[in-house]
């Protein structure tokens, strides 16, 4: 790309402004197919056209590599590809048009996407804005609008993603009649759905406990199987892009995948606020706040853990306390470059519950990660002796079997380890 088109993308680019709400349709890349499905219907509600992509095909990936060098973020090159490939589809009014990105300002690529996703669409999208959702303070002329409402709405949409794929991953390995652990997450998934459309969103003690009976509901077998879990970087942990479909392999495996819930994402990224001011001396005012978020959500995530308890039929998820003290055993909270402390975090807690193998997804190239990631692993090791942990590296040359291989010497080694318990 010559000088003038280079300074053309990084000066002059069409910038997203309130007035396009209403006449703009958003495109979502998707990450969560479940908690996207709800966080979609949420936007609308607020006036917004919004659509969450659902294109997985290799097509994306190679629209990506065009679009974006190989050795930028292997999570970029999935979005952007998302992207390139939804707008060629002539389904969309390229005047109409904007694409939303996420970003946690944090000290990880993802933070830079703007700049990547603007040269990527300047040549053939160059009408098309590029939308940021954040709280960070970051594209302050293109973020999403937020207020406090809105933000609530979206942290209750989180609350019943996990607890859909929370159960729909201890029942879908299990269900005696093939499909009905799909069909109890759509039944969900409507009913979360009409919760917030008749404005019944807050009651999340009655809508958690429609969501654990609709999969209670569900006929499931006793039988003994591996658990898997995932952890790693936030997109590869969850998309099933990214992550080249990783539940759908070890269920197809005979295994039962066990993911994180990505409320432990959102508080992560909350309680860093609140240790930067004891670690690092940052603003009192703006830690205060931000330990007063943490305190309401993180007590109605102890809530739902009393209604998982209570009810029984299925494993509660983590108390994100307990992460804390998981991650102190490990690595100090300090550390939170990318998903940082999070990720020995998880595997510690995993460990500790009955769930010693763990895949720990990573994008090739992700440092902070791979430090926090595969640098953990030893001690982890070191702590569970019965630890079974295996670092995947995801990116656009890995193949799907090369990755599937090292997974299925992981699970090997963890069926071995299952016949051998009384």
């Amino acid at each position: 790309m010559n000088e003038k088109n280079t300074a053309d993308y990084t000066t002059k680019y069409v910038m997203w402004n309130k007035s396009m709400k209403s006449t703009h349709k958003i495109l979502i890349p998707n990450m969560l197919p479940w908690h996207f499905l709800i966080l979609q219907e949420v936007l609308r509600l607020e006036g917004y056209d919004v659509e969450v992509l659902e294109g997985d095909s290799r097509t994306v990936i190679d629209e990506g590599l065009k679009h974006v060098h190989n050795d930028t973020c292997y999570p970029c090159l999935c979005v952007v590809g998302q992207y390139i490939d939804a707008l060629k589809s002539g389904r969309y009014d390229l005047d109409r048009t904007a694409v939303l990105i996420t970003q946690t300002g944090g000290g990880c690529r993802a933070s830079n996407y703007m700049p990547l996703i603007r040269k990527a669409l300047h040549t053939e999208f160059p009408k098309v804005p590029v939308l940021s959702l954040n709280l960070s303070g970051l594209e302050k002329n293109s973020s999403l609008e937020l207020n406090l409402k809105l933000l609530m709405k979206l942290a209750y949409a989180v609350f019943y993603g996990d607890s859909i794929m929370w159960c729909y991953n201890q029942t879908k390995p299990y269900e005696t009649e093939n499909g009905a652990a799909d069909v109890a997450r759509d039944v969900a998934v409507k009913f979360t759905v009409e919760a917030f459309v008749k404005g019944g969103y807050k009651n999340y003690r009655k809508i958690n406990a429609n969501i654990i009976q609709t999969f209670a509901a569900v006929k499931r077998t006793q039988e003994k199987k591996v658990k898997v879990g995932i952890v790693g970087e936030i997109y590869v942990k969850y998309s099933h892009l990214g992550n080249n479909g990783l539940e759908k392999f070890l269920i197809s495996e005979n295994c039962e995948p066990v993911v994180p819930a990505l409320m432990d994402f959102v508080l992560y990224c909350i309680i860093n606020v609140v240790n930067d001011r004891k670690l690092y001396g940052h603003g009192a005012i703006k830690a205060m706040l931000y330990k007063l978020v943490y305190n309401v959500l993180h007590k109605k995530q102890k809530n739902i853990i009393k209604q998982f308890e209570k009810e029984g039929s299925f494993a509660p998820v983590h108390d994100f306390e307990h992460l804390r003290k998981c991650a102190d055993i490990v690595l100090n909270q300090g550390v939170k470059m990318g998903e940082g402390w999070l990720i020995p975090a998880e595997m510690a807690a995993l460990a500790e519950t009955g769930v010693p193998n763990v895949v720990c997804a990573q994008p090739f190239g992700c440092l902070p990660n791979h430090i926090a990631g595969k640098g953990a692993i030893r001690t982890l090791k070191n702590l569970y002796s019965d630890a079974n942990i295996v670092a995947v590296d995801y990116d656009p040359s890995a193949t799907k079997v090369n990755q599937e291989n090292r997974i299925k010497l992981m699970l090997a080694t963890a069926r071995e380890m299952l016949n051998e318990k009384p």
